[in-house]
């Protein structure tokens, strides 16, 4: 089992930054994957960005492309997600995903990863 906690959410005008941490308890796998997920009230949860350890390759949602970064810490335990020109549209619940052999075909999609962490809230406003 891969324990995963996130940190850094919160309230950030529009305009603003954040920065997300995620550590995992153990590496989930050398062939799997790392990264977030969001989910705002009423919605489904969507991919924001991946890094893949084979690779080591980041991959963005088309909505945060430009304006997200996904990094990771050097045992592959940490991913973080630098978030800057946040929109309102934004705001939601943030969740740390892990795979232990995701493909590829499945980097985008939650159903590719095995452990989720609790969520941190980011909300965007004034």
């Amino acid at each position: 089992q891969v324990q995963l906690v996130e940190s850094g959410g919160g309230l950030v005008q529009p305009g603003g930054s954040l920065r997300l941490s995620c550590t995992a308890s153990r590496r989930a796998g050398s062939s799997g994957a790392m990264g977030w997920f969001r989910q705002a009230p009423g919605k489904e949860r969507e991919f924001v960005a991946a890094i893949r350890w084979n690779n080591n390759r980041p991959y963005y949602s088309d909505s945060v492309k430009g304006r997200f970064v996904i990094s990771s810490g050097n045992a592959r335990t940490t991913v973080y997600l630098q978030m800057n020109s946040l929109k309102s549209e934004d705001t939601a619940a943030y969740y740390c995903a892990a795979g232990s052999g995701t493909i590829l075909s499945m980097t985008s999609n939650p159903r590719g990863y095995d452990y989720w962490g609790q969520g941190t809230q980011v909300t965007v406003d004034y």
